[in-house]
């Protein structure tokens, strides 16, 4: 496993590193969600904008945008009447979703817990305290 002492050293982090542009199109709240949703197959728009719960057509246009740009989605236009576009992962793509998914699992298990409804876990309210270091 790689440290954050062994990726700093490569400059991954540097203020003007193309790093900082690819995790805000991966990690983001909707490309998280449509990379999950791609991960398990091709989809069209419309169900994209349905699995995909609560994203406006704005932002599923951008992420999806983002993400062909990036090489981590295929974007397939059929020639059919009415137009059929398909979207799904890349090689780059399923390559990431390999060591996405399991952090993805890893947070889906604990998040009630983390932000504080999980049983016994008090009022529901997230926590006001500072984390610790």
């Amino acid at each position: 496993m790689v440290s954050y002492a062994q990726l700093r050293e490569t400059g991954a982090f540097a203020r003007d590193c193309s790093t900082r542009v690819v995790l805000d199109h991966v990690m983001s709240r909707w490309g998280v969600l449509v990379l999950c949703t791609l991960s398990d197959g091709t989809h069209r728009w419309g169900e994209l904008r349905r699995e995909v719960e609560g994203i406006s057509e704005k932002m599923l246009a951008s992420t999806l945008r983002q993400l062909v740009a990036d090489g981590i989605v295929h974007r397939e236009s059929l020639p059919t009447v009415p137009p059929h576009v398909e979207y799904r992962l890349t090689e780059r793509g399923r390559e990431l979703m390999d060591r996405m998914l399991p952090l993805i699992e890893w947070i889906a298990v604990r998040a009630d817990e983390i932000v504080g409804r999980a049983p016994g876990a008090g009022d529901g309210a997230p926590s006001t305290e500072p984390a610790r270091r």
